[in-house]
């Protein structure tokens, strides 16, 4: 029964993001705003694809053991191209905010970019085991939580306060996907039913391109 579950959850997570990030680039016309926010929300459908394709197919197949190589490949994709989300929101973040200058912002945002992306390409992590060492899992995370609180900062302090923006939540919907992710890194592989707080946690990234959508249609009513 989980299985079956799971599969369905993963496989409309999917096919949602991707598909609304596709509607959004191009209901967007040329807004770079919501062009980014679009290819935003394709970049993180594609990206958990690595994961989620080969965790459904385990799921409905001969299990976990069967597809550890493509599993951890999965997760290494995913854990560049998560990094690559939120950087594309900062600048999502920029656009909406008309910011200017900043060089200091722009540079810590991309060295924590850099750094989280390089501790997940280092061997240590060994990817491919059935068994991930939790030193590197809390190595790779801790600048990817530090780029997490930038961006739920920026958000808070330009939309946070403010009930009419259509961004007035995504700060908070940061929060819950890190508060729901952290468990997993740190607990999973002595308390497996922690890994079912992955499921809040896509729901969590699932409002933020849902906020997206509303963000244009809200823009494409005004331009009528």
């Amino acid at each position: 029964m989980r299985a079956i579950f799971e599969s369905l959850f993963d496989v409309c997570y999917l096919i949602f993001v991707i598909t609304i990030g596709i509607l959004i680039i191009r209901k967007a016309k040329g807004n770079k705003e919501y062009t980014l926010f679009g290819a935003m929300a394709v970049v993180l459908g594609a990206g958990d694809s690595f994961h989620l394709v080969p965790r459904v197919l385990a799921l409905c197949t001969t299990g976990m053991e069967s597809y550890t190589a493509a599993l951890g490949f999965g997760k290494l994709v995913t854990s560049i191209t998560m990094t690559l989300f939120y950087v594309m929101l900062y600048y999502v973040w920029r656009i909406h905010t008309r910011a200017k200058g900043q060089e200091g912002l722009t540079w810590t945002v991309w060295i924590l970019a850099i750094v989280r992306i390089a501790l997940c390409l280092f061997p240590q992590n060994d990817w491919f085991s059935a068994v991930e060492p939790l030193s590197w899992g809390i190595y790779r995370n801790i600048p990817f939580a530090i780029l997490g609180i930038v961006m739920i900062v920026l958000f808070y302090k330009s939309d946070g306060k403010n009930p009419e923006s259509p961004f007035h939540w995504l700060w908070f919907a940061i929060v819950l996907s890190f508060g729901f992710y952290i468990p997993v890194v740190l607990f999973a592989q002595k308390i497996p039913a922690v890994g079912l707080l992955m499921i809040p946690k896509t729901c969590a990234y699932v409002w933020i391109v849902w906020m997206g959508w509303k963000a244009l249609n809200r823009w494409l009513k005004h331009q009528a």
